[in-house]
C-alpha cells in the first residue's frame, strides 16, 4: 500500500531464515526474487532498480532498526549487510558531513512573522481542505504560468522523497528516508538544523507553542509508531512517546494538533508481515491515540476495532490465524470543533472477520475517544499482500478487493451553511456525509476504476463549492515485466459539493515513449484561488485552472543541483501533494515503487521576473 507497506513486501522474503553462509547474491535469490524480479507488480514490493538507488545505509538501517527491523530479528548483522549491499551495488559510507549546505547565520527565532503566510500540517487547516487562501498562497492564477525552480534540496541515499514539507515562520520543516528531520530556511533551502530519529518521517509536521512554555515546537511521528516534540529553532528533543507497542505499528499519517493535544492515528506493517505463511495474521488494530502536548502523556487510546483479535483458526500450513484485525489509519484525524469530533478514514481488514469499521469513516469524541457513529463503504474487504502473490497461504477466503481509504476526510462548510464530510476511496467513488446527521450518506459519484493502487490515493482538496479529486487507477503491463502500463491511469476531476455531480474533468496525460511512466495521478491534490495543482506517476507537476485549462506544468525527472550538495534527481510524483505558502510552491519528486521512476528532492519554486 503505502511506502513502507512496500518496503516490507521488499525485504519479508530477505527476512526468512536461511543459511548464515549465504551471501547476499543467494539470500536475495532463494528469499527476494520472487516478490522483486517477478511478474506481480501489485506486489507492492520495489524492483531491483528502484533499491539501487537507495544507499547501503539506508537499508541496512531499515533492517537492524528501521521499519524492518522486527521482521529482521532473527538475521544475524553479516546477513543483514550482505543483502544491504546486494540489493544496493553499494558498501557502507559512514555518517556523512552535514555541513554542506548550513545556513550562514544561526536562527534565534522565526525570520518571519508566524501570523504571515504558512501552510501547517497535512491539510493545511482543521477541516484538511487542503485549500490555501489567497492571502496565505501569494500565488494568483496570473502569477502561476511564471513559476520557475529556485532551489532543490536532497535526501541522501533516497530513492523516494514522502514527506511533504510545513512552512511556518519562514522556516521550512520535512522528513526523510533518512531517518532525520530537517529544518531549511523556506526561501533559500538552507539548513537550520537536523534531527536524527528512531525511524523515517513520512507524515507533515505541525508547529505551535508549547503549552505552558515560551518554547516553540514542531510535533510529528515516525514509522516506529513514535511520537516526538522538538524545539522548533533548535532541533533539541523535548519530548518523544511510543504510541503503540505493536511490532509493526507505525505513523503515516500525520498527527493533529488541536487545543494543547496531539491526535495521531496509527497504521501498521502487518498487511504485508502478515502474508508470511508463517505468520501468526493478524493482531494489529489501528487507533487514534491522544497526546498531552506540552508533556508527551498519553491521555486515551481509541481503536477502530473495539473487539481484542482472538484465534480463529489454522491456515493450511497449520498456523494460527487471529481475527479481526487492521483497520489502519493511513492518514491525518480531521477536527470537528462545532461537534467536538474528529473524524479518521479506516483501511482495510487484514484477516477474517472483516470489521464493520474498516473501508469507513468514523466519527470519535475529541475528549474521551469514544465511538459516535461510523459508515462503512466497502463491507468485508479483509486483504493482505499475499492475496497478490504467488503464495497465498494467508490471504484470506473471499479476500476483498483492498479498496481502503488513503486520505483524510474533508470537512466543508458550503456557502449555503451547510456541512459536509467528503473523501475518494481507492475503490474509485467519491462519498459526501452528513456530519450533523449520524454521518448519513449525501451523495457518492464514481470518478475511477478503483483498485489495489487505483481509484483516488494520498488526498483531495476542496473550497465551498467544489472537491477535486485525482485518479490513479495504476495499471501494470501484463507481460510479465512489472513495468507501469503508460496508457493507462489518470484523470482530474472536480465535483460539485451539494449535489456530487462532475463539473471539471482534465483527462489522463499521455506518456508516449517515457519510461517508467503511468498517467495516474496519485499524489494529493492542492488548491488555490481559481487553480487546481496535481503531480503525476509521469514525474510532470500540473497547475489547471478550474474550468480544466493547463496554466503550468514542469518536469520534475531530471538531475538538480541540490543546494545541501547530494546528488539530486526527480522521478515519479507520489504521495504528498504541492505546499504553496508566500508566493513559493514545494513539491516532492521521487517515488521509487511499484516500478515508479526514483527520486530523492524537494523543489522549490517562485514567480520568475520575466
Amino acid at each position: 500500500m503505502r511506502l513502507n507497506v512496500l518496503i516490507a513486501a521488499l525485504l519479508m522474503w530477505c527476512c526468512a531464515p536461511a543459511m548464515a553462509q549465504q551471501d547476499g547474491a543467494a539470500l536475495y535469490a532463494t528469499h527476494c526474487a520472487q516478490c522483486h524480479d517477478g511478474g506481480d507488480a501489485q506486489s507492492r514490493a520495489p524492483a531491483r532498480g528502484a533499491m539501487q538507488a537507495m544507499s547501503f545505509d539506508h537499508v541496512l538501517g531499515t533492517l537492524t532498526s528501521g521499519s524492518m527491523s522486527a521482521m529482521a530479528k532473527d538475521r544475524s548483522d553479516a546477513e543483514r549487510r550482505a543483502i544491504a549491499s546486494f540489493v544496493t551495488g553499494k558498501a557502507a559510507t559512514g555518517a556523512a558531513a552535514d555541513a554542506e549546505g548550513r545556513c550562514m547565520q544561526e536562527t534565534r527565532g522565526f525570520p518571519q512573522p508566524l501570523e504571515g503566510p504558512h501552510w501547517n500540517g497535512w491539510g493545511v487547516d482543521a477541516g484538511n481542505s487542503r485549500f490555501q487562501p489567497a492571502g496565505m498562497a501569494g500565488l494568483t492564477v496570473e502569477q502561476v504560468p511564471r513559476l520557475k525552480l529556485k532551489w532543490a534540496y536532497a535526501f541522501p541515499g533516497a530513492s523516494v522523497s514522502f514527506a511533504p514539507p510545513t512552512i511556518v515562520g519562514g522556516l521550512l520543516f520535512i522528513g526523510g528516508t533518512d531517518r532525520k528531520v530537517h529544518a531549511l530556511d523556506a526561501r533559500s533551502g538552507c539548513t537550520l538544523w537536523t534531527l536524527t530519529t528512531d525511524a523515517a518521517v513520512r507524515a507533515a509536521i505541525s508547529v505551535a507553542p508549547l503549552p505552558g512554555s515560551d518554547q516553540f515546537a514542531i510535533f510529528f511521528g515516525d514509522l516506529r509508531a513514535n511520537a516526538y516534540a522538538v524545539n522548533a529553532l533548535t532541533g533539541a528533543l523535548i519530548w518523544k512517546t511510543r504510541v503503540e507497542e505493536h511490532p509493526a505499528a507505525r505513523i503515516t499519517g500525520a498527527p493533529t494538533l488541536h487545543a494543547g493535544v496531539l491526535y495521531v492515528p496509527v497504521s501498521s506493517l502487518e498487511e504485508a508481515s502478515g502474508s508470511q505463511p508463517s505468520y501468526e495474521c493478524c493482531t494489529f488494530r489501528g487507533s487514534v491515540v491522544a497526546i498531552e502536548a506540552a508533556t508527551g502523556k498519553a491521555l486515551w487510546q481509541a481503536y477502530t476495532i473495539p473487539d481484542v483479535p482472538q484465534p480463529t483458526g489454522k491456515n493450511a500450513r497449520g498456523t494460527q490465524l487471529y481475527g479481526p484485525s487492521g483497520a489502519a489509519i493511513w492518514s491525518a484525524p480531521t477536527i470537528d470543533v462545532k461537534r467536538g469530533a474528529i473524524y479518521v478514514a479506516t483501511s482495510n481488514s487484514y484477516s477474517n472477520p472483516p470489521a464493520a469499521t474498516s473501508d469507513a469513516i468514523l466519527a470519535l469524541d475529541l475528549a474521551t475517544g469514544k465511538l459516535l457513529w461510523t459508515q462503512q463503504a466497502t463491507p468485508k474487504d479483509a486483504y493482505v499482500v499475499a492475496c497478490y502473490t504467488a503464495d497465498k497461504t494467508n490471504c484470506p477466503d473471499d479476500h476483498g478487493p483492498d479498496h481502503d481509504f488513503g486520505q483524510s476526510p474533508l470537512l466543508v462548510t458550503l456557502r449555503d451553511g451547510r456541512r459536509i464530510v467528503a473523501i475518494a476511496q481507492k475503490s474509485g467513488v467519491v462519498h459526501a456525509l452528513d456530519p450533523d446527521d449520524g454521518g448519513r450518506i449525501l451523495w457518492q459519484t464514481r470518478v475511477g476504476k478503483g483498485g489495489a493502487l487505483g481509484g483516488s490515493e494520498w488526498g483531495s482538496a476542496a473550497d465551498g463549492d467544489r472537491i477535486y479529486v485525482a485518479n490513479s487507477d495504476v495499471r501494470f503491463r501484463r507481460d510479465g515485466t512489472r513495468q507501469l502500463d503508460s496508457t493507462q491511469g489518470g484523470g482530474l476531476f472536480g465535483l460539485d459539493l451539494a449535489s456530487g455531480k462532475v463539473a471539471m474533468e482534465v483527462p489522463p496525460v499521455a506518456c508516449g515513449d517515457r519510461i517508467q511512466c503511468s498517467p495516474a495521478l496519485s499524489a494529493a491534490v492542492t488548491l488555490i484561488p481559481g487553480v487546481v495543482f496535481s503531480g503525476s506517476v509521469s514525474g510532470f507537476m500540473r497547475a489547471y485552472a478550474t474550468d480544466g485549462k493547463l496554466l503550468w506544468e514542469f518536469d520534475t525527472a531530471q538531475d538538480y543541483k541540490a543546494v545541501n550538495g547530494v546528488p539530486a534527481h526527480g522521478g515519479a510524483i507520489d504521495g504528498p501533494g504541492p505546499v504553496i505558502a508566500g508566493g513559493m510552491l514545494y513539491t516532492n519528486s521521487g517515488y521509487g515503487q511499484w516500478s515508479g521512476l526514483a527520486g530523492n528532492v524537494l523543489l522549490a519554486f517562485e514567480v520568475g521576473t520575466e
